[in-house]
């Protein structure tokens, strides 16, 4: 199905209505209350449906440290010069105005679920009937020895869209003539976008146009990766030479850096490099761990509502939550913020619930018009959410049909953003 804004914001209502039904009030202290920690792809998505379809009968606060939000799809398309930060920039007031959501700017820094309450770093306690967990992901610590958080200026991870897209994209732009880029690429499961196969197209995309003698160093622990055979003919056919990528079999498990000396060994082979973009292994967002319904990595859930079981009055959503076969990614966790919402807003006003159905497309750019894209739809099952059917781009496309898919990826983020925001 090609989706345009339209058709995805159909599709969403669809998926997420529900019949209207009196308030049941929760715990007798007037509006049920929902509080949603993250305003990205499955926090501000949940918290619109809820007060949008609920109809003022929630009060719904959306607690998020930023003011403004930078989509991770897309960013690497910022890197690439497709598009402006300013493009994948987007703020709350609507929220605020139109729905009537209490948008507060803080961290969340405690969640003490006996009480039902959550704990921001400005002093404040939000009581909640529900809670909504969509912190996104954290970095596992010591995960490529060599580096931290404190490093990250030195070796990006531009993995959180914004400061760090346009500390990455001037390190590339700052690259001597006939420098070396490197990556070192996360291991399953990790987020994306922004995947790390299309930040490698972009970046070659740049240095093809500005440093055409530049060469690129992909260290991968994986043994394969999604689109895999996609990325590797565009490689080819686009920066045939300038992109070698080195794998388990060659060391690419055994990697450390040093961000002073600017240099990766992989293996005990030291290559001095003048950009690395580090990714580590991740996890969920540490809010998650703190309210205590992770396994220590991820948070299990409930496919059909994603609630947290180890918790019905918690809900999971996007990268954090551990749900089964949907991979880590805004399609998926706007998805999983609907069937969420709908859920939540049937157990405290007792509204309508449908069963659960999610779907997800992941899209990426290799070249200018060079579009390729992978999807599912999903069910629910009582052990995970489960996949249905997929489809994926295939080898040998013709050029009108790879622009055609990269245009389609330009109406889903239209689409998608209105979803959130407004």
């Amino acid at each position: 199905m090609t989706l345009n804004r339209r058709k995805f914001i159909a599709v969403g209502a669809a998926t997420a209505a529900s019949l209207s039904a009196p308030a049941v009030l929760a715990d007798g202290h007037g509006k049920p209350r929902v509080v949603v920690i993250g305003g990205g792809s499955g926090g501000a998505t949940a918290a619109r449906y809820i007060a949008k379809d609920s109809q003022g009968a929630i009060d719904v606060t959306l607690v998020e440290p930023s003011r403004t939000y930078f989509t991770c799809y897309f960013s690497n398309l910022y890197i690439a010069g497709f598009t402006d930060l300013e493009d994948i920039s987007h703020t709350y007031g609507t929220l605020a105005a139109k729905y009537g959501i209490n948008v507060v700017h803080d961290w969340a820094v405690d969640v003490d679920r006996d009480a039902k309450t959550v704990s921001l770093a400005g002093g404040s306690v939000l009581p909640y009937d529900k809670l909504i967990l969509s912190p996104g992901i954290d970095f596992v610590e010591g995960a490529v020895p060599g580096w931290s958080v404190a490093a990250q200026n030195k070796m990006p991870h531009a993995y959180k869209a914004g400061s760090q897209s346009e500390l990455l994209k001037a390190q590339v732009m700052a690259m001597p003539e006939g420098g070396r880029f490197a990556m070192v690429a996360p291991p399953n499961p990790f987020r994306c976008p922004p995947g790390p196969y299309e930040r490698i197209s972009m970046v070659a995309h740049v240095l093809k146009q500005t440093n055409p003698t530049a060469k690129i160093l992909l260290v991968d622990p994986k043994e394969s990766f999604s689109k895999q055979a996609l990325f590797e003919e565009g490689w080819e056919r686009h920066y045939s030479g300038m992109i070698e990528r080195v794998g388990p079999d060659f060391g690419a498990t055994n990697v450390r850096v040093d961000p002073a000396a600017m240099t990766v060994d992989i293996d005990g082979s030291v290559e001095k490099v003048d950009v690395c973009n580090v990714i580590p292994a991740q996890k969920a967002g540490r809010i998650a761990d703190m309210a205590g319904v992770t396994d220590g990595n991820w948070a299990p859930v409930n496919a059909a509502d994603m609630s947290s079981k180890a918790d019905p009055d918690v809900h999971v959503l996007g990268d954090s939550a551990q749900q089964g076969d949907m991979p880590k990614s805004g399609f998926a966790a706007n998805s999983q913020a609907k069937v969420c919402a709908m859920a939540v807003r049937g157990a405290l006003t007792g509204s309508k619930v449908f069963p659960a159905k999610f779907t997800n497309t992941c899209w990426s750019l290799i070249a200018a018009d060079d579009g390729v894209k992978v999807g599912a739809t999903y069910e629910a099952t009582a052990e995970k959410i489960a996949k249905v059917d997929g489809f994926i781009s295939q080898t040998g496309e013709d050029a009108a049909t790879r622009k055609a898919t990269y245009e389609e990826s330009v109406g889903w983020y239209a689409g998608i953003t209105a979803d959130m925001f407004n």
